[in-house]
């Protein structure tokens, strides 16, 4: 009755029940389960280009389009960036710090130009203020500290933490914006101290410390915001999670990855030429 209605022969019908699933089919569902294998390690944070990424590093090779059909026909997404500027009072720049990056955020090598900021998270015993220092050669956290006090000493922790693993003899330099805590005297001297070389955002001018603050924003929308921290010591523990555990070991394997893909793209064309 089916096949009548439908104007469908009997036969045809128990050939297309009985046909094997198609190679391309067959493609998608062993991708599928890698999608969503790497959407649940996420903790369901990744969208489709983050876990393109992360599937070509793997040896993968898929289209972002084809991973975002497939997300989407089964029901998986990440969770989206929400574009957001908050404008907030700075203070005097020192008259013989200039902007040295005026936005641009890239390095040729790693320990060339950092970038560091102070964000707080809520948490039941009140605020837990995060400051970081990023490595803009390879965006890794190379260091940060937490405290219950925005102050100069978690600021200086920071730094101190970055420098701990810098090579001796480097000049870095050092971007922020004109936070009191960056424009102290004793933050300042600091810095003299250790040959980094201080570089400030303009007033008003929040994207000159873009690179920091997409940071905070990355990991308030994949972890933070997901969470309720009942004391600081909670938050503690899964900021350092998500730094140290999460975040640093993706961007290590992406620039491993990139490096790789350079050195092979070099030998073919030698081998071309």
């Amino acid at each position: 009755m089916m096949c009548r209605l439908l104007s469908v022969s009997s036969s045809g019908y128990y050939v297309w029940v009985s046909r094997s699933p198609s190679a391309q089919a067959a493609a998608n569902d062993v991708l599928l389960n890698d999608i969503s294998d790497l959407h649940e390690d996420s903790d369901g944070v990744w969208g489709a280009p983050t876990i393109t990424d992360e599937l070509n590093m793997k040896g993968i090779k898929c289209s972002v389009n084809r991973v975002a059909r497939l997300m989407k026909s089964n029901g998986l997404q990440g969770i989206p960036q929400k574009r957001q500027w908050k404008k907030k009072d700075s203070t005097q720049r020192p008259s013989d710090v200039v902007n040295h990056l005026e936005r641009d955020f890239s390095a040729e090598e790693p320990n060339q130009k950092w970038v560091t900021d102070i964000t707080y998270i809520r948490t039941g015993e009140g605020f837990l203020y995060l400051c970081v220092v990023k490595d803009l050669c390879n965006g890794v956290m190379v260091g940060w500290s937490m405290s219950a006090v925005q102050n100069r000493e978690l600021v200086i922790q920071a730094v101190l933490a970055a420098l701990w693993q810098r090579p001796k003899g480097l000049c870095t330099i050092l971007h922020s914006d004109r936070g009191c805590q960056f424009t102290s005297h004793e933050y300042q001297q600091f810095l003299k101290g250790h040959h980094l070389t201080c570089s400030m955002s303009a007033v008003g001018s929040c994207a000159d410390n873009a690179s920091a603050e997409s940071f905070f924003g990355q990991m308030k929308r994949e972890r933070v915001n997901r969470r309720y921290y009942p004391t600081r010591q909670d938050a503690r523990a899964d900021i350092f999670d998500y730094i140290e555990r999460f975040y640093n070991p993706r961007k290590m394997r992406k620039v491993e990855h990139e490096k790789s893909a350079e050195a092979y793209s070099i030998k073919l064309s030698v081998k071309s030429g």
